[in-house]
């Protein structure tokens, strides 16, 4: 009876302790237009860890995530709570459910439970002038300028995407939403080196101006083709037109997301009349060349014949043309290679196929005239250029033997050739067997492997031991699964290399779990000045330690700042480099 109630007892105890923790999610409003935007929070009243969010469907993140912890002691009791909050705004109408989020706490994981979001047609928004929310959709412009609506198939097309905004907002944090796919186009997107702000004009009216975006489009189809709009989100600091104590212009922070609109660019085919039988796809201007690399020389030995085509147009999207080599010519694959540049007046450089010649046998050969055949924009026709005739001349070589059969040659262009394959039959490797085997029962192999499951069984006792008091060491599997942790996140980061927020997200619980594991300390004490000090007083190097904590300041702020794939790679690297510095050094 005492052990049943010590049971219950206990049973009870833990029931307790599971209800004290609280994880659940909530939402600034659970109806909401089309056109409008929600909160819904994440928190936990532990210290939990390794938080991750689920993926929105039916909703566009335009903010977050925003994390934030608060710790206090009052009369000797704690209180702690975490929360992750994200801004959405709803893709789709309809019941939409916001799924579970899930997180870790000593060990064990705990999700929130689903919540339902009804999404209503668009609502009206207010009008009213000093509205910021006005102001930005009145003083805020994407626009996407064509360089050509109506161009002929292949006909390189830009479009540039140009951020206009009112020069007494401050724009930051710019990110897009939704890229275009560009269905029907062959696109390269332009290098902007540096984004930068200059004086431009809207409708006539003053606006700052940023060239946000370069597109060279090759229409691969005819007909209407749509281009899918460019949409970006992005905050806007709109003066209220107060001034603080000291004079100065008071700001309201705004979150918006526009769009450049769809366009529709129609795309002409190239005429049929006129058009040659070597026409391969080339749209542009063009110069071809044939040319060997020697016209004598012995049989066995090679030659290169290039083929190459040189000028402005849709170099990477049509293929060279090939020519007819004699039968007594071993020619091997081409070798193919591009020179090509694409700026944004379009492509332009060098294609070229390099084939490796062997001819077999004394004589002399003729190369037919190649045709290439491309559209000229300039004088919307087609033209052809033909290359001449090469003769290449191959001398006796007696120290040479054919792998083809001279069978009999009437025209020294057209040579049958046989292969000698008469004994291509025979097996020319063979697998001996033993006349007489030996019985395997009774063998020294049959007695060793009678014998060695009982060698195996001391060596299975010591695993299980050790497994037993590695099970036991709580403490070491905590610093063990930190370890874990951290290079999990820390691959995970490589994996999101171009992919802003869950790289730095990613990084961040990377650092996070390797301080915890060489430190042995919780997140509630990960202050930079407690972290700064336990890294003194385990003698690693101060350089080191201000660049690490350098580097955690720049992974919480870089998810709200523009990043370019060169600094992420740079701040991954330096994460490398770092984690290994400390691991030597403690």
């Amino acid at each position: 009876m005492k052990r049943v109630f010590i049971i219950l007892l206990l049973f009870i105890q833990t029931a307790l302790l599971a209800q004290e923790i609280k994880f659940e999610a909530k939402v600034s409003k659970s109806t909401i237009g089309l056109n409008e935007r929600l909160q819904v929070t994440f928190a936990i009243n532990e210290d939990g860890d390794n938080f991750q969010a689920p993926n929105f469907e039916g909703f566009r993140v335009v903010g977050g995530p925003f994390q934030s912890t608060n710790f206090s002691w009052v009369n000797g009791v704690k209180s702690f709570s975490r929360s992750y909050a994200y801004v959405l705004q709803p893709t789709q109408k309809g019941t939409l459910t916001i799924k579970q989020g899930i997180i870790e706490f000593e060990g064990q994981t705990y999700k929130t439970l689903p919540v339902k979001v009804t999404v209503t047609d668009a609502v009206e928004l207010p009008k009213d002038p000093n509205d910021p929310d006005y102001k930005v959709g009145e003083g805020v412009h994407l626009v996407a300028e064509v360089s050509n609506g109506n161009p002929y198939l292949n006909e390189p097309v830009t479009v540039i995407y140009k951020l206009y905004f009112n020069p007494r907002f401050q724009v930051r944090n710019v990110q897009e939403v939704d890229n275009p796919k560009y269905n029907g186009f062959w696109s390269q997107q332009i290098n902007i080196d540096k984004l930068e702000a200059v004086q431009g004009k809207y409708e006539g009216q003053d606006y700052a101006l940023v060239v946000w975006r370069k597109v060279i489009l090759y229409p691969q189809e005819s007909g209407a083709k749509p281009l899918e709009p460019l949409t970006i989100n992005l905050d806007i600091d709109v003066p209220t037109g107060r001034r603080n104590f000291f004079m100065e212009p008071e700001y309201q922070s705004v979150t918006k997301t526009i769009s450049a609109g769809a366009k529709t660019i129609n795309v002409k085919p190239l005429p049929d009349a006129g058009k040659p039988l070597s026409f391969s796809g080339a749209v542009g201007k063009f110069n071809f060349e044939v040319q060997p690399s020697k016209t004598e020389l012995r049989a066995g030995e090679s030659l290169d014949l290039e083929i190459k085509v040189t000028g402005t147009g849709n170099l990477k999207l049509f293929t060279l043309p090939k020519t007819e080599f004699p039968s007594a010519f071993e020619v091997f694959d081409p070798e193919h290679k591009e020179e090509v540049n694409t700026p944004l007046s379009g492509m332009n450089g060098t294609i070229s196929d390099k084939y490796t010649i062997i001819p077999q046998f004394k004589g002399k050969y003729t190369l037919k005239p190649i045709e290439f055949s491309y559209f000229d924009l300039s004088s919307k026709s087609y033209k052809t250029i033909s290359s001449e005739a090469i003769t290449i001349n191959v001398l006796d070589n007696p120290n040479f033997t054919s792998s083809k059969q001279d069978v009999a040659s009437t025209d020294e262009n057209k040579q049958k050739v046989v292969k000698n394959n008469t004994f291509q039959f025979i097996k020319l490797k063979s697998d001996f067997v033993a006349k007489n085997q030996e019985a395997f029962f009774g063998t020294q192999l049959f007695y060793g492997l009678v014998i060695a499951p009982f060698l195996f069984i001391p060596l299975i006792v010591l695993g299980r031991k050790k497994k037993e008091a590695i099970d036991a060491d709580e403490f070491g599997n905590k610093i063990r699964r930190n370890n874990k942790l951290a290079k999990k996140y820390l691959s995970e980061a490589k994996k999101q290399l171009g992919n802003k927020i869950p790289f730095y997200m990613a990084m961040e619980k990377a650092l996070h779990n390797f301080l915890k594991a060489k430190l042995h300390i919780e997140t509630s004490e990960m202050s930079k000045e407690n972290i700064q000090e336990i890294l003194e007083n385990k003698q690693a190097q101060r350089e080191t330690i201000a660049q690490f904590i350098q580097l955690m300041n720049d992974c919480e702020f870089a998810r709200y700042a523009p990043s370019t794939d060169v600094a992420m790679q740079q701040d991954f690297e330096k994460a490398v480099t770092l984690i290994s510095e400390l691991e030597k050094q403690l």
